[in-house]
């Protein structure tokens, strides 16, 4: 399996060379030169196979056993999920009224992005170690990235971790599981910007080939192929959990309904769909609604400054992932998918083709939620339910009540990316009880540590003094 960037402008590379990168060269992101198609027989199959298995299966597809023995894959994969609280990694809660609620947030920091980020972590020291290299991991976040990512690398040798978010703008529980985080290889900065703008220093390193190869600079956003590729399991493993039967020909439709931000569980969705996975997909965002308004009228720009809301890991404007959808909905055109976000990066608003945008639509659902209709919908379960929300959750779930009339014979799975303990401040404004556990009550006493961002600096400068700094003292220290 080798892998291409959406724009075209770059050379095929295999798994790992997808993985121990950012951006391809052309500015692009990889994906797989090839889709395969699952049959009948293999979707029935899977169909008993627990998430872990999975994720095998999938990776077994996606990652040449050439570069990793399908043996030491399975390891490697089994260790990343050995930190999981759920004996089950990812459970389905059935709720009333057909509300199905896939809990993706059983790991370490109670948010999905533990299932791809613990498996990529394993998959870089594989081949780190085996190559005795060090790489430089570059990460912007609104919320989950940051501290799942640290998570992943935290303590090795072979690994400095920058990490930049946004001040204000996380939960307070998101920002001290970064800033608690005292290793030699972590590296916190907190800044005076939005979600958004974090990227462009980030941008702006990576587009320094020079200063790129030099420190082995590396991305752990979902910019990276990794990560999607383990995502892809979670739209199997919730058709299997709610496919009211394996039996017929052709197999049922099951909807899945993704919170969505930067587009990277979305991606996965459709690369799930394009291997056959009898799936239809909806984007749920909040008010910041640049997805749904691309797949509803083609319109990808920003309509307003970031805004701030309880949902605060969606709180983004350029969602970098939509590459990645318009190069699958496109045919994997790259001349056109070029174009489109060469516009955008450089004007902030495109207008999509018109033949994208009619695929866009017709073949993906959206919507957007706002503040109070989150509120209401994280009572409106606990009501029902006793079960409570987090604000990204009740995104989905919002799109459930207002749908749960339509098409009452096809079966629905709304994904829930995190855990309400890391939203205390949503909770509590939706006036419901809180049980927060011993881990997260613990990180308001902890050290912390970090360096602050101001703006007017040059952050894209500072950071490259940082990462020099950092160079600097790793070669002078004794092996």
């Amino acid at each position: 399996m080798r892998y291409v960037s959406t724009r075209g402008g770059a050379g095929s590379v295999s798994f790992e060379g997808a993985l121990l990168s950012g951006y391809a060269s052309d500015g692009g992101l990889f994906m797989p030169q090839e889709i395969p198609a699952l049959d009948y027989a293999t979707l029935r199959k899977w169909s008993s196979f627990s998430y872990p298995e999975l994720v095998k299966q999938l990776c077994s597809i996606f990652i040449s056993p050439e570069l990793i023995p399908e043996a030491a894959l399975n390891d490697l994969i089994d260790r990343a999920f050995s930190r999981f609280r759920h004996k089950d990694i990812v459970h389905l809660s059935r709720l009333e009224k057909g509300l199905n609620v896939l809990e993706l947030w059983h790991g370490v920091t109670y948010a999905f992005k533990d299932l791809s980020l613990s498996c990529t972590g394993q998959f870089l020291q594989y081949f780190l170690k085996k190559k005795k290299k060090h790489v430089t991991i570059l990460v912007g976040t609104s919320g989950d990235t940051g501290s799942s990512a640290i998570e992943s690398v935290r303590g090795e040798q072979n690994v400095d971790i920058f990490v930049l978010l946004p001040r204000g703008l996380c939960s307070q529980v998101q920002e001290r599981q970064m800033t608690t985080v005292i290793e030699d290889n972590v590296h916190v900065f907190i800044t005076e910007g939005n979600s958004d703008e974090i990227d462009e220093p980030i941008k702006e390193l990576f587009a320094d080939e020079d200063f790129s190869r030099r420190h082995n600079l590396m991305s752990l956003n979902s910019i990276n192929w990794s990560r999607i590729l383990v995502q892809i399991a979670h739209f199997f493993y919730a058709y299997f959990q709610c496919a009211p039967s394996m039996d017929s020909v052709p197999l049922p439709v099951v909807e899945v309904v993704v919170p969505t931000g930067g587009g990277g569980n979305l991606t996965a969705g459709c690369l799930a769909q394009k291997m056959g996975l009898p799936i239809d997909l909806v984007a749920v965002v909040n008010d910041n609604d640049v997805v749904h308004r691309a797949i509803q009228r083609g319109d990808l720009s920003l309509s307003r400054p970031v805004k701030s809301t309880l949902a605060s890991a969606m709180d983004i404007q350029e969602p970098y992932n939509m590459e990645r959808v318009f190069w699958l909905f496109s045919g994997s055109d790259s001349n056109l998918v070029r174009g489109v976000m060469e516009e955008f990066y450089s004007a902030k608003k495109v207008q999509l083709p018109s033949q994208l945008q009619k695929k866009l639509s017709e073949g993906l659902q959206s919507c957007s939620v706002s503040d109070e209709e989150i509120v209401q919908t994280m009572r409106r379960c606990w009501e029902d339910n006793r079960y409570l929300l987090c604000p990204h959750s009740a995104t989905a779930v919002c799109y459930h009540y207002k749908h749960s009339s339509c098409h009452p014979s096809t079966s629905r799975c709304c994904l829930a990316p995190a855990s309400p303990v890391k939203f205390e401040n949503a909770v509590l404004k939706a006036d419901l009880p809180l049980d927060i556990s011993p881990e997260i009550r613990k990180l308001k006493d902890m050290e912390t540590r970090s360096c602050a961002l101001k703006r007017g600096d040059d952050w894209a400068k500072l950071l490259r003094q940082q990462i020099e700094a950092v160079t600097k003292q790793r070669n002078h220290m004794p092996s």
